[in-house]
């Protein structure tokens, strides 16, 4: 097996035409580099377990559930998750940002800077005044996202073979 061992080795990720609807197999599998000491840990896969809107706890909130990927090595990032393939440096320029459609429609074209800033990786996309933050808070990946914030719980490795994390298959339960 040829596996290759910088970040810069590793073609950059993009969603496929309408998004993926299978989990893709990671993308940085191989590589060793060490993630920047400024880094908070986001290595790995999470599943949202708590939802607040203006610190209140949303018990029906659709996002409850949602599993994403992240994977870290070098200043590189790639999240995964909701049909979306994300992959940047996280160096603070638009040229090594996110260059991928948005995961609403999985067709509107988006540019992202992203940084590492106290701890926190920080999205800016292009034209849109918000910002998307993910740190860690003990145990838990915090991600503040568009009107809400959601506390994760992690699942697996982010190396792990997507079919052998048991929180991605579908279940036989009626719910």
């Amino acid at each position: 097996m040829n596996e290759r061992h910088t970040i810069d080795d590793i073609p950059v990720s993009h969603t496929p035409p309408g998004g993926w609807t299978t989990w893709p197999a990671p993308v940085l599998t191989g590589c060793a580099e060490p993630t920047p000491t400024d880094a908070p840990d986001l290595d790995g896969y999470w599943r949202t377990v708590e939802v607040l809107v203006d610190n209140l706890t949303q018990p029906d909130h659709p996002g409850l559930g949602h599993v994403q990927r992240v994977e870290q090595r070098g200043d590189r990032v790639v999240v995964t998750g909701g049909g979306i393939v994300h992959d940047m440096r996280c160096d603070g320029t638009r040229e090594r940002g996110v260059h991928d459609v948005a995961e609403f429609d999985k067709a509107t074209e988006i540019h992202v800077v992203a940084t590492y800033e106290n701890g926190e990786h920080v999205l800016r996309p292009e034209g849109i005044p918000i910002e998307v933050r993910r740190r860690r808070e003990g145990e838990q990946m915090v991600w503040d996202y568009l009107g809400y914030t959601a506390k994760l719980e992690h699942l697996a490795p982010s190396e792990t073979d997507p079919t052998n994390v048991a929180a991605l298959q579908p279940t036989t339960e009626d719910g």
